[in-house]
C-alpha cells in the first residue's frame, strides 16, 4: 500500500530536535527521514513549514513569513510543503510579508498554507489573516490549521480549539480546511465540524508524541483506542481523513501501525493515500508526473 505522510516537520527547531533525541527516539534528519520513508512505503510526505530565530523561540513572533523547512539546505525527495504564516509578521510587514508569501506560494512544491493557531494569539477569522484566504483561493490551496493542544506551554487554546475555526471556514467556502491532529482533545468537535462542513477534513497526526514501544502501548489499550475511534465512527467519513505522523514528534514505523488499528482496512487506500491526494492538488500532479 502506497502512503502520503500529511504532516511532517523539517525544521530546524529546538523542541523538534529534544523530542527526537529525548522522546520519539529518532535521526531526526534528511537521512533519517528517507530511511523511514523507504521502509515504510512512503510515497511523500508534507513539510509544515516553520521557523525559528533563536534556539526555545518557537512560537516566534519574529519569524518572517512565509516560514519554511529549514532543516537542511537541501529538501529530501518527495518532501512538499505548506508554507507557515506567522500573524503577527504579517501585520508588522504588511504588503512585503504578503508579495514573499506570493513568491513561495508559486512554487510547485508548495502544496497549501499552515496557519498556528493557539501558537500565535489571533483567531483565525481575524483580518490579518484575509490576504492569506485570498491567495489561497487564488492558487487553489489547502488552509492547514493547527487544532488543539499547544506544544508549548506558551500556546493559547482559546485559538486552537476547533470550534474557533467555524466562522472562517463558513466564510470560505470555496477552500478546503484541513485541521490538524484531530483538533485533540476535543475530538468530537472537529467531527461536528466535519460533519457540518463539507470543505473540511481532518488529519490524524500527532495524536500521540512517543517512542515506539509506548505506541504499540498505547494502540492495545482498549478505552484509548475508542476515545480515538469515536470521531472517526460520527458519520463514518472516512474520506474525509488524512493520515500524518508529526514526524519527528513519533517514529514513521509504529505511527503508521497505530493508524492502521483505528481505521477499517476497507477504507486503508483512501486515509493513507488517495484522500492526500484529492485535498492537496500540487501533490497529486507531482506524483502523477514521478509516475508518468
Amino acid at each position: 500500500m502506497k502512503i502520503i505522510d500529511a504532516h511532517v516537520h523539517f525544521s530546524d527547531v529546538d523542541r523538534f530536535r529534544k523530542t527526537a533525541t529525548e522522546i520519539s527516539k529518532i535521526d531526526y534528519s534528511s537521512e533519517g527521514l528517507l530511511r523511514s520513508l523507504s521502509d515504510n512505503r512512503i510515497v511523500a510526505c508534507i513539510a509544515m513549514g516553520l521557523t525559528e530565530t533563536a534556539p526555545g523561540r518557537f512560537p516566534d513572533d519574529l519569524a518572517h513569513t512565509p516560514m519554511m523547512p529549514d532543516l537542511e539546505t537541501e529538501w529530501p525527495k518527495g518532501m512538499f510543503c505548506c508554507a507557515g504564516i506567522n500573524p503577527a509578521d504579517l501585520q508588522a510587514r504588511g504588503r512585503q510579508a504578503v508579495a514573499e508569501l506570493r513568491h513561495v506560494l508559486s512554487h510547485p512544491k508548495t502544496v497549501g498554507i499552515k496557519l498556528y493557531a493557539g501558537y500565535y494569539p489571533f483567531y483565525v477569522t481575524d483580518t490579518v489573516y484575509d490576504p492569506v484566504y485570498a491567495l489561497a483561493s487564488e492558487f487553489g490551496l489547502p488552509i492547514v490549521i493547527h487544532g488543539g493542544i499547544t506544544y508549548s506551554e506558551r500556546g493559547l487554546l482559546k485559538y486552537s480549539h476547533p470550534l474557533s475555526f467555524d466562522e472562517a471556514i463558513v466564510l470560505h467556502e470555496d477552500l478546503t480546511f484541513v485541521v490538524c491532529h484531530l483538533g485533540e482533545p476535543w475530538v468530537m468537535d472537529t467531527a461536528a465540524l466535519i460533519s457540518k462542513n463539507p470543505n473540511v477534513v481532518a488529519d490524524l497526526s500527532g495524536l500521540l508524541v512517543a517512542d515506539a514501544p509506548t505506541i504499540r502501548k498505547k494502540a492495545a489499550q482498549t478505552g484509548e483506542m475508542l476515545r480515538l475511534r469515536q470521531p472517526l465512527l460520527f458519520e463514518e467519513q472516512y474520506d474525509r481523513f488524512l493520515f500524518g505522523t508529526d514526524w519527528p514528534l513519533a517514529p514513521l514505523d509504529a505511527y503508521v501501525e497505530f493508524v492502521k488499528t483505528l481505521i477499517p482496512e476497507t477504507y486503508h487506500g483512501d486515509v493513507f493515500y488517495r484522500n492526500a491526494i484529492r485535498v492537496f492538488p500540487r501533490l497529486r500532479d507531482a506524483l502523477a508526473l514521478i509516475n508518468a
